[in-house]
């Protein structure tokens, strides 16, 4: 799928509010591209109009006030009512949502949008969309809400772009099985507010139950509840590594470690000690149905860099954070987790899951409600947002074990270096993970590798009682530098699936470099 992932970052000793917009991924070479742009007074205080109407029961912190702003743009200029369901609360999110995407997407910017959108949809495939807030003054606007022109859809519900944040700044993701299931753990904190066993049963209710007609294309879920665990417990727990999805309600509150979740009245984990845990044990995705986890904390009014908890969770290799911008209703609440759990189950990725969900709480709570602008997904530059297999994957997915029944063993595969003294590795049978870094397959640690530069995919069919496997090269480079000998010389793959044939020569990086060869060998 093709990505487009974009950075914000202010810019030091050139005035306060100078920002930079920048390309860091693109699916064509020249999408990169950087702007320089100042954070306007009009689009500073119809920021404070929103928080004064949407947010005003939270402690968020405020962009700074600009001097000479007094007045909204006439259409905008009314009584500010309590009733978020005004004519004036749906005008101002969507000048908002319009007013956010004029300032990121001007000039280049808006042109390497729209080329690698047209690509995606060359592809068939909806474009998945990333960005990247590295001012933590920036994180606690709703850019979930950005919108083009009035009457079209926001970027979040837009039907050919699936939209998450993201940080660059992250640990390698640890090696992720892909399971034939939804096995949550649901664990439920202290809150005052909350029936726990009531809740519980709620949740589980949701997470497990399925349309009778639907149950033959729904993935199985499995849901374990603990109440109140001590962290002893938790973690404990979680060793069994025996959960893709941590679920968490109760009560907490943002601090400068990830926050702390209050697990009972006087027991707290923080965000830090929380990642440790959930890397290890090969947790995919963290859901936290609170008002504070996407939320940084702040000191004397000032946000404190990378200290909200879905922040620090991926930073430290947890692959997915689905958590809340802001306080959340229970009944609206619910309404998301059932559409988002029915999604992943019907083995969507994780962002497209919370796209369809998002769209659920727009259906039931309209435009102008802030519901469907809560929940905030953050995902690993580097995770594709597979949670679950798909019902193909299922089907031709052979283990590395020979299956009983079948008359003839497997052949093997192998990508042998030509180069003298080269190494020759073995490829799985499912997915070969080529590239930079030490948590890939085949490592080739050069400079012009990418950190995951290519994947090599087995497949698997049967005919009668015969296996047949095919292989294909899948390229996941930066710039688009793999390649491959075809009878007019080397050919650039870019961000292209292409069969592989026994004999076939290979480079990763550059043309110039070093040579493989992918071979086939009969048992």
């Amino acid at each position: 799928m093709s990505c487009l992932n974009l950075a914000i970052a202010r810019l030091v000793n050139t005035g306060t509010d100078n920002f930079a917009i920048w390309v860091v991924k693109a699916p064509y070479p020249s999408g990169y591209v950087l702007r320089d742009c100042v954070f306007s007074t009009e689009l500073t205080q119809i920021w404070q109009e929103w928080q004064q109407m949407f947010a005003g029961h939270m402690d968020i912190v405020s962009l700074p006030t600009l001097p000479g702003v007094n007045t909204l743009p006439v259409d905008l200029n009314l009584p500010v009512v309590s009733q978020t369901t005004s004519p004036y609360s749906s005008r101002l999110m969507q000048y908002l949502g319009i007013s956010l995407w004029r300032w990121v997407f001007d000039g280049s910017i808006l042109g390497s949008l729209e080329r690698s959108r047209g690509i995606a949809m060359g592809q068939n495939k909806r474009l998945r969309f990333r960005l990247e807030i590295r001012d933590p003054e920036l994180i606690a606007l709703p850019w979930e809400i950005m919108q083009r022109e009035p009457g079209q859809s926001a970027i979040s519900l837009s039907q050919d772009i699936l939209f998450s944040r993201t940080t660059s700044e992250v640990e390698p993701l640890p090696n992720l099985r892909t399971d034939p299931a939804l096995n949550v753990l649901l664990v439920l904190g202290h809150d005052d507010n909350l029936q726990l066993e009531t809740e519980a049963a709620i949740l589980e209710k949701i997470l497990s139950d399925c349309s009778p007609l639907e149950k033959s294309v729904y993935a199985p879920c499995m849901v374990k509840t603990l109440l109140q665990p001590t962290p002893q417990q938790l973690i404990q727990e979680l060793e069994t590594k025996a959960y893709n999805v941590f679920f968490f309600a109760g009560h907490g509150l943002p601090a400068p470690d990830g926050g702390l979740l209050f697990l009972g009245s006087d027991m707290t984990l923080n965000g830090i000690e929380l990642a440790q845990v959930l890397t290890r044990t090969g947790v995919k995705l963290g859901v936290f149905n609170a008002c504070w986890g996407a939320q940084p904390a702040t000191i004397n009014q000032q946000v404190i860099p990378t200290s909200s908890l879905a922040e620090v969770l991926i930073r430290h290799g947890v692959p997915a954070i689905l958590a809340m911008r802001d306080e959340i209703a229970d009944q609206e609440s619910h309404s998301f987790i059932q559409a988002f759990t029915e999604a992943l189950r019907s083995r969507k990725p994780i962002d497209e899951a919370v796209a369809s969900a998002r769209q659920e709480l727009l259906t039931l709570y309209k435009f102008n409600q802030p519901a469907w602008t809560l929940p905030v997904l953050y995902l690993h530059p580097d995770f594709n947002g597979d949670l679950i297999k798909t019902v193909d994957e299922g089907i031709t997915e052979l283990p590395d074990t020979a299956i009983s029944g079948l008359g003839s063993s497997t052949p093997t595969a192998s990508l042998r270096s030509l180069s003298p003294e080269g190494k020759t590795w073995l490829l799985r049978s499912g997915v070969t993970r080529i590239g930079r870094t030490k948590d890939n397959d085949i490592v080739i640690p050069e400079l012009y590798i990418s950190k995951r530069h290519a994947e090599i995919l087995c497949r698997n069919t049967l005919t009668g009682t015969t296996s047949v496997r095919t292989y294909y090269l899948q390229d996941l480079s930066t710039y688009g530098t793999t390649w491959c000998l075809g009878p007019n010389g080397w050919q650039q793959i870019l961000r292209e699936e292409v069969p592989l044939r026994s004999g076939m020569q290979l480079k990763f990086g550059s043309a110039k470099g070093e040579t493989w060869e992918f071979l086939i060998k009969s048992p």
